[in-house]
């Protein structure tokens, strides 16, 4: 026997993955784990005996619920999943799923559809953080055919608005961590933000890096990887966060001065593999870096309020709309806003062994 569970499989920004009723999952969050575990398949490397896609941006799951707070309509739980390792942290978020989340919870009747398009205010149960979504919704459906086209996705699709706000300290309580600009960890110049994600930034150059090496080049070097492992696990006991050596966060980014006509050029780790492209929360944490004078981005701050920030990645390039003000005592962050797409794949039922969650 097995315990069938509702879901839909969406492509949301560059990542993708099962979106899910809250409700028809268990509420005790270790059952919940291994409930997800099952589902994706972690503990083998191609997610074989699941429908996880052999990578961290194809590991992630969505689960909505209508809101009880005053201003959401919808709850937003984000869970990642690792791989191959059979653990799941449930202390991010993550921006590119969020792009469905809207029309997720459009297409399983948690909000209804208005004609032309809908407007879902989202809070982000993992981090606080509030997201107004605007989905395209002609004749009161979802659609997802038209010609935004975001890098890392091939073609085009109907654009999905999304802009953040109260982004600022979601995991740590501060924009700015451990009270500075820069900390010098391993000999490493590093500034330690969080806003929508907790990050620690560094220059490429500072490892011998170019910052314009793809993905794949970098997955390759070990000697690199092991250094930022040890940065980012004395980074996250510095930011407060304790042994973050099982948790995704802090993620980690380098950056370097742009070759594509871009703001900056970056890339960006989840947090043992590089990112495709890049985490739309991991953007913000980024941009909001280039817009603080005097941390280790050291770029040119755009003039004209909001910002328009272009982050350069291995797959192209993500422009983030950053309202924000600059006084004697720092800057503040007032919203984020990005453009992605999402697209439905599948409807129906995913299935777990009843050995794992009997669905009682």
């Amino acid at each position: 026997m097995q315990t069938a569970i509702p879901f839909l499989f969406m492509r949301g920004g560059t990542s993708r993955g099962p979106y899910l009723n809250r409700a028809d999952l268990p509420e005790d969050l270790d059952t919940l784990a291994r409930v997800l575990i099952a589902m994706v398949g972690s503990g083998h490397p191609l997610n074989i005996d699941g429908i996880g896609g052999g990578a961290a941006v194809t590991t992630k799951v969505a689960m909505l619920s209508q809101s009880d707070d005053d201003w959401a309509d919808i709850d937003y739980f984000f869970a990642q999943v690792s791989v191959e390792d059979g653990l799941v942290d449930f202390k991010p978020t993550c921006g590119n799923i969020l792009s469905g989340v809207g029309p997720a919870a459009i297409e399983m009747g948690l909000i209804p559809a208005q004609d032309g398009e809908t407007t879902v205010n989202i809070r982000a149960v993992n981090t606080g953080a509030k997201v107004k979504a605007i989905v395209q919704t002609p004749d009161k459906a979802v659609n997802y055919e038209g010609s935004a086209q975001i890098d890392g996705v091939p073609g085009t699709a109907a654009p999905v608005a999304l802009q953040f706000m109260e982004t600022v300290g979601g995991a740590t309580g501060a924009l700015l961590p451990t009270g500075n600009l820069v900390d010098t960890i391993d000999g490493i110049d590093v500034t330690c933000m969080d806003v929508a994600m907790p990050m620690v930034i560094a220059q490429a150059s500072s490892f011998g890096l170019t910052g314009y090496e793809s993905a794949e080049a970098l997955n390759d070097n070990a000697t690199f990887f092991a250094r930022m492992e040890a940065i980012r696990l004395k980074a996250g006991a510095l930011m407060g966060m304790g042994d973050v050596s099982s948790s995704v966060t802090p993620k980690f980014g380098i950056v370097a001065p742009p070759r594509d006509g871009g703001t900056i050029s970056t890339r960006y780790f989840m947090p043992w593999q590089t990112h495709p492209s890049t985490a739309v929360t991991g953007a913000q944490c980024l941009a909001s870096c280039v817009l603080t004078p005097g941390t280790v981005a050291n770029a040119p701050i755009p003039n004209g309020r909001p910002a328009g920030i272009v982050l350069e990645h291995p797959a192209g390039q993500i422009d983030v709309m950053v309202d924000y003000d600059l006084t004697d005592d720092g800057i503040t962050i007032n919203s984020a806003g990005l453009v992605r797409t999402a697209r439905k794949l599948a409807a129906g039922q995913v299935f777990v062994p009843s050995a794992v969650w009997d669905g009682n």
